[in-house]
């Protein structure tokens, strides 16, 4: 299959405007003749159901959840990035873009990412419209703090609650269109698969979560919005319900999967503390601004940390990275805070933790502005551990957190099938191999409120789009097809659970394509991920029936996919010869122990086609050229 991103010619600082002139319009008295469906109310579904039920298309919107405002966008914590340079620091459209480029290295489309940082300046005056309320400097002014990959402030937010007070923003503006009526919500809805007519996304089919009954919805373009994939892992920062069900189904139908290996490791989680955990928590990025991360230089040294002098303390990122110490990216904080505890100088029970220390900023600043600063979270890691932060340094370990792979998309945020078009985290558009931290709540409103109105339009008015009966065999084909995988796994009545499988391959997937990943370990996980899903399919439990509410069978269809998605996962990290962002082939690496890029033979996007049950999935390549940010080694030392 020929890739065709659609990306614009001519200079890369007109490339959006251009494409919008040119794009087609649709009339605003037609524009209420046409319907689009939006699956996921989270900051890219709901941003994008409220500004095209506000140019008056007919919206109907789906969630899992109870309400919009329980969607996974609530849990981003720190800030959203944008070059507004306030600060007057020296920050401006073009170094976001370069540090975006850059710090997901090389292995992103140029022309997408220089339009997300074009963008970020009017997502913030949108979201103040909205009475979000940013932190603000004495005068009044909107103030900013630092993110890892960067050198400048610019990130904005609202104490650590800045992805749920950017969600309730949004959340009112589709609620206005609600009380419109150009929206309708499906909450407690699922999608369960995607509808393909001619060649056309035409609809879903979803399943109330409540009553069990399967439904059939036919539009005239389908938008996925429904975040990323991380709980492939089990153990992640991701809420329990996240999800790669809505994307794998449409996958399965022909959208093309892109990068699947590319997941992102967070290094400021709170660490693991017993075998059967369920989630983990994340503690907010913004927290490296003030906090300074250390272990002890001697091995197994286990004395409290108010025992261990100075003189005796390892600033391992201060140390190796003096120029943006603890505020390197992510992927180069996680892969350094393994290596200490590789090296038996972890900290806590386990040692598998490294400690975030903030005596020096309370003695600096005092207790009342750090309070001010991060207080709700010091209040949740003290809930979480019994440990006072403001007393003891606070304990952290890298964890699975974001996916930078999702479905293949164009520059129009298409998918390789024609009207679906895929927003936020469940496309792999912006972040390359490892995302800035910040810059997800700015894609996701970006794709949200200001790219997707331009290009379904674009679609509709350039598209013959015949009436579909839901009669149709495509579409009574698609629910009996939904109709059987529901049956099947109820008709297993084995004697494993559910989650007793997902703990198992969130393992597999931990332990060989986590952090670090060999040839070795990654044709040993391929193997023992085919080996449990056949298991799976022989022995899970999946108790209650199908129609009335039933966590379970939710749970196993998750799992089901998850399961598929995994060994693609593998598949893709084993063929990419390299290390590159959160993708760390041991085998790849530099004489100082950081990522290797082959940039000869990797520069390109992996786009994988799904061929059938048992069947190698097909590569397509979409080469990645770079004419302003030209790759090299990258360094933040």
């Amino acid at each position: 299959m020929t890739l065709d991103a659609r990306t614009p010619s001519g200079p890369i600082e007109q490339a959006w405007d251009k494409t919008r002139f040119d794009l087609k319009l649709v009339n605003p008295a037609n524009k209420r003749k046409h319907s689009v469906i939006v699956v996921g109310s989270g900051l890219a579904g709901a941003s994008a159901s409220a500004t095209l039920g506000e140019l008056g298309y007919n919206v109907k919107c789906f969630c899992f959840q109870d309400s919009p405002r329980r969607a996974h966008s609530i849990a981003a914590q720190g800030g959203i990035n944008a070059a507004k340079n306030y600060q007057n620091d020296g920050d401006s459209v073009y170094r976001l873009f370069y540090d975006t480029v850059k710090g997901g290295d090389f292995r992103a489309r140029e022309a997408n990412v220089y339009r997300l940082a074009e963008i970020s300046v009017s997502i913030i005056d949108q979201c103040v419209a909205q009475g979000v309320p940013f932190a603000r400097e004495y005068g009044g002014a909107l103030t900013n703090r630092s993110f890892g990959g960067a050198q400048v402030s610019r990130t904005f937010y609202a104490r650590g609650q800045t992805g749920q007070q950017l969600l309730l923003g949004a959340y009112q503006a589709l609620e206005r269109q609600v009380h419109a009526a150009t929206v309708t919500m499906y909450p407690r809805t699922e999608m369960l698969d995607l509808i393909v007519i001619d060649g056309k996304a035409r609809g879903i089919v979803a399943r109330n979560l409540v009553t069990g009954e399967l439904t059939t919805h036919i539009a005239d373009a389908v938008i996925l919005a429904t975040g990323g994939y991380g709980n492939v892992y089990y153990l992640s920062t991701n809420a329990k319900g996240s999800n790669v069900t809505a994307s794998w189904r449409a996958h399965k139908r022909g959208a093309l999967f892109a990068n699947p290996c590319y997941t992102q490791i967070h290094p400021t989680c709170i660490p693991v503390s017993g075998d059967y955990q369920s989630k983990l928590t994340l503690m907010s990025e913004s927290l490296r601004n003030d906090g300074r991360i250390w272990v002890p230089l001697k091995k197994g040294d286990k004395r409290s940390p108010d025992q261990i002098p100075e003189a005796e303390r390892d600033y391992y990122l201060e140390r190796r990275y003096p120029s943006f110490g603890n505020l390197v990216p992510r992927d180069v904080a996680s892969r350094n805070a393994k290596a200490v505890c590789d090296e038996g100088r972890g900290v806590g029970e386990s040692g598998l933790g490294v400690y975030l220390d903030f005596a020096d900023a309370i003695k600096r600043l005092g207790e009342h502005t750090i309070r001010e600063r991060y207080g709700n979270l010091f209040d949740m890691y003290q809930r979480i551990t019994d440990e006072n932060p403001y007393k003891v340094p606070m304990r952290i370990y890298p964890a699975i957190h974001y996916t930078m792979g999702g479905l293949w998309v164009d520059y129009h945020l298409q998918s390789s099938i024609p009207g679906l078009f895929v927003l936020g985290e469940a496309n792999f558009s912006d972040h390359g191999a490892n995302r800035l931290g910040a810059s997800a709540l700015m894609q996701g409103l970006s794709d949200g409120y200001f790219i997707i109105p331009y290009t379904v339009g674009n679609y509709l008015a350039t598209n013959k789009l015949d009436k579909v009966d839901a009669k149709r065999a495509e579409v009574r084909d698609t629910v009996a097809s939904v109709e059987q995988t529901i049956q099947k796994l109820l008709s297993i009545k084995g004697k494993r659970t559910v989650d007793s499988f997902h703990r198992e391959l969130g393992k597999i997937m931990w332990d060989e394509c986590g952090m670090s990943r060999t040839a070795q370990g990654l044709e040993k996980a391929v193997g023992q991920i085919r080996a449990l899903r056949k298991e799976y399919w022989q022995n899970v439990t999946v108790p209650g029936s199908g129609d009335d509410l039933n966590q379970s069978l939710e749970k196993a269809g998750r799992v089901a996919d998850f399961f598929e998605l995994g060994e693609l996962m593998c598949i893709d990290a084993l063929e990419r010869n390299e290390s590159c962002g959160g993708h760390f082939r041991e085998e790849y690496q530099t004489p100082d122990g950081e990522a290797q890029r082959d940039d000869e033979h990797f520069s390109y996007v992996a786009a994988w086609g799904y061929r059938g049950p048992g069947n190698h999935p097909e590569l397509n390549k979409e080469p990645l050229e770079f004419n302003y940010v030209h790759p090299s080694q990258r360094s933040y030392k």
